[in-house]
């Protein structure tokens, strides 16, 4: 079981960092937005694909952690925001996901609270790498923001979502409003004290304006937007994601005939890709600057067998444009008889799998 456990993890993690690290260096350059964005993804797509146990769809781990970590090197990369902007939308996103998605069942404060607290302890745990790489200040505090923004969280989604069908808590708990009472204390004493800086060229009321409108726009218009765009975006993806699950039968029987398809098409461009170098090997010229390694004829090779121009190579002579003509209609009538035998071999399975989903789907 724990073994189980510990693959399952590894294999989320690799997965979530490789989208995350990849699109972050493609969104920016920044070492250290790129590796909170990792952070962030790796600790809540673990933490949400291991919740269910080694029988837990590592799909969804793999899911909410590259979108939730995508998000992060966003903020953080391509809108050069502070901490202050990146924090607030990250927690309530990740509960909209989860919600979106079915993995949790929001039926009252209780639920939300829960839901909130752990994805508030994985994002304090995502934060680290990034705030110790980063040198930042006052880096204990921000790591702890997620936690301290929980039960504030939770109360602004649980007002939200009270009006849904099931939901069973006519108010929200006296605790939760206290500890919710906490986040703009902290925040209002942030900035009276001045550890929290917007030098913005104000003074007086105006001054006093701003700031309040910071904390309008940081408490409730940025979290309401994670946990709308979350839920929003989650929502849509679920039925579509369903057709992705009925795929995986169909994809298992035709696992073993796509393998053998690609291994006799990979066959034909390494053979063809020979020909085409003892053909310009012999008869110079043949073909119009053309390479002197075994990788260019391959690469020429491949983007003949897909019919497409290949422009660092071109045929000139007639031999070799013969050659390419026979290349062509073997990678095509291969890929056409292929085709027809695979599906008269596994039509029988094919159906038998339709069928089961029908009778899943009647029941």
């Amino acid at each position: 079981m724990l073994r189980r456990l510990i693959w399952l993890g590894v294999r989320i993690a690799a997965a979530v960092a490789l989208v995350v690290v990849t699109c972050g260096y493609a969104i920016t350059g920044v070492h250290t937005d790129v590796l909170l964005g990792a952070g962030c993804g790796v600790a809540v797509g673990v933490g949400v694909g291991l919740r269910g146990g080694s029988g837990s769809r590592p799909w969804t781990g793999f899911l909410i952690g590259s979108m939730v970590g995508v998000v992060t090197a966003f903020l953080a990369g391509g809108l050069s925001v502070g901490w202050g902007v990146i924090i607030p939308p990250l927690l309530p996103l990740a509960v909209g996901l989860i919600d979106g998605l079915g993995r949790s069942s929001l039926s009252g404060y209780r639920d939300v609270i829960r839901e909130a607290f752990i994805l508030a302890v994985l994002l304090s745990v995502g934060f680290i790498p990034a705030l110790v790489v980063g040198d930042v200040s006052l880096a204990p505090l921000v790591a702890a923001v997620p936690l301290l923004a929980m039960p504030w969280t939770a109360l602004l989604i649980g007002l939200l979502s009270r009006r849904r069908e099931g939901w069973g808590d006519a108010r929200p708990p006296r605790l939760l409003v206290l500890g919710a009472a906490a986040l703009p204390v902290l925040m209002g004493l942030l900035f009276g004290f001045g550890v929290v800086r917007e030098d913005v060229g104000l003074s007086g009321i105006a001054h006093v304006l701003w700031i309040v409108l910071i904390l309008i726009v940081s408490l409730v218009v940025l979290p309401l937007t994670g946990f709308l765009v979350g839920r929003a975006a989650a929502t849509w993806l679920r039925p579509r994601l369903q057709v992705y699950g009925q795929l995986a039968a169909y994809l298992r029987v035709m696992w073993v005939p796509i393998g053998g398809f690609a291994a006799g098409y990979l066959t034909i461009i390494f053979l063809f890709a020979g020909f085409y170098g003892t053909l310009e090997r012999f008869r110079p010229g043949a073909f119009s600057d053309a390479g002197t390694g075994l990788a260019d004829w391959v690469s020429f090779a491949f983007f003949t067998a897909l019919a497409q121009d290949y422009a660092a190579i071109i045929p000139v002579s007639t031999s070799a444009r013969m050659l390419v003509g026979m290349h062509l209609i073997l990678s095509v009538g291969w890929a056409l008889v292929l085709f027809a035998a695979v599906m008269t071999s596994i039509e029988p399975k094919l159906a038998r799998i339709a069928r089961r989903h029908a009778d899943d789907a009647s029941d």
